[in-house]
């Protein structure tokens, strides 16, 4: 485990706010960022995936749903326009305001604070409902092509934070078949302690929370370990919001290549 991570998440998790102000967009009130105070519970320290408790406000999960309404597209892969059936979600990317600036700040503080916001990959949603899944993959990319330094290097971390449950899911969780599942009641409430342990750890959709994972390993090559799939919605609805933090800064060609509707 890197300690100057665990010092980040401490700090936040024990002061709950990293405030700095902005002008809203669609208000004439001004807008306060204001970190809410998260409770990290470590997983797995081999590979590091850490558990964020009340990640995201209530406030903030509404404005990315108003935001976001009527602009979800079938999800692609790798590229914004290859499809496949092994991802059958809708996602949409949000174009920045004050609100979402103060998520990636926290994403990045969670990290340590010495990553620049040009690190970070334009924030995704993505819609699962029933039926649609997205099957076993890898955040990090094995062709070398998509982890250019224009792209920024390959995706260093991961955050899927639980942005809208509807009351009525079932299925839904976000699955890690390599990582050994967690044991007692205790922990039953973010995870699926239904299923085998030898399907690994299962993350309950839970609204608010958000799982966090490192993608690479010391030497900078990719951790087959954090593989992980969404599990098929079986009945309700799920939006999660993806957080992808690259070795280097995201270049102009990068960007347009990756996201040419933002």
């Amino acid at each position: 485990m890197r300690p100057r991570l665990l010092v980040a998440f401490a700090l936040g998790a024990r002061h709950g706010a990293l405030a700095s102000s902005d002008s809203a967009t669609d208000s004439a009130t001004p807008f306060r960022c204001e970190h809410p105070p998260y409770t990290p519970q470590i997983i797995s320290t081999s590979p590091l995936i850490i558990y964020i408790h009340n990640f995201t406000t209530p406030e903030e999960r509404a404005h990315l749903r108003q935001k976001t309404n009527g602009t979800f597209r079938r999800s692609a892969i790798t590229t914004p326009t290859l499809h496949s059936s092994i991802r059958t979600s809708s996602s949409t990317y949000i174009p920045s305001d004050p609100i979402l600036s103060c998520i990636e700040s926290r994403a990045l503080a969670f990290q340590g604070h010495d990553i620049p916001p040009s690190h970070l990959e334009p924030l995704q949603l993505v819609r699962y409902l029933p039926g649609e899944h997205y099957s076993f993959h890898t955040d990090w990319f094995g062709n070398k092509a998509y982890a250019s330094p224009a792209m920024g290097g390959n995706r260093k971390s991961s955050f899927f934070a639980y942005l809208y449950v509807s009351g009525d899911v079932v299925g839904g969780g976000t699955n890690f078949p390599m990582v050994r599942a967690k044991r007692g009641e205790a922990w039953c409430g973010v995870l699926d302690c239904d299923g085998e342990y030898e399907g690994g750890v299962t993350f309950r959709a839970v609204e608010g929370n958000a799982v966090f994972w490192e993608n690479l390993r010391e030497g900078g090559e990719g951790d087959e370990r954090v593989i992980h799939a969404g599990l098929p919605v079986i009945r309700g609805e799920k939006i999660g919001m993806n957080i992808w933090t690259r070795e280097g800064p995201v270049g102009e060609a990068g960007r347009k290549a990756l996201y040419p509707d933002l």
